[in-house]
């Protein structure tokens, strides 16, 4: 599976961002997808996660409110809209993918389930 992650850009606080992952070589329809980000100097963090028909969604409580995670399952994309923006959500976010993933969402907010990862955009808040 290739993840090709874009949209990300420096935004001031209060701001908007819309994050777009793209994916190729599975069946899209068979992949949990899910966004992490990680921080200069801190490990990669859970953000979002979308189960494979987007009935099902998990947020980290950082994200809870304020983002959005999507997919178009048509047009083989995952979003992921981020509002009220903060200085500390300055990161380069991933897009990630678990193939035909049995596993609840809330089992998946770490990294190590994941089996395919984009290769980043960097989003950059200021204050």
């Amino acid at each position: 599976v290739q993840l090709q992650a874009s949209g990300g850009g420096l935004v001031q606080t209060g701001g908007s961002l819309r994050l777009s992952c793209e994916a190729s070589g599975r069946v899209f329809a068979d992949l949990t997808m899910g966004w992490f980000r990680q921080a200069p100097g801190k490990e990669r963090e859970f953000v979002a996660a979308i189960s494979r028909r987007g009935g099902g969604t998990q947020y980290a409580d950082s994200a809870k409110g304020r983002f959005t995670i999507s997919r178009d399952n048509a047009r083989e994309l995952v979003f992921l809209q981020m509002d009220s923006l903060k200085p500390e959500d300055t990161a380069v976010y991933f897009c990630a993918a678990r193939w035909r993933s049995s596993l609840p969402l809330g089992s998946l907010t770490s990294s190590r389930p994941w089996s395919y990862w984009g290769q980043g955009t960097q989003v950059t808040v200021s204050s």
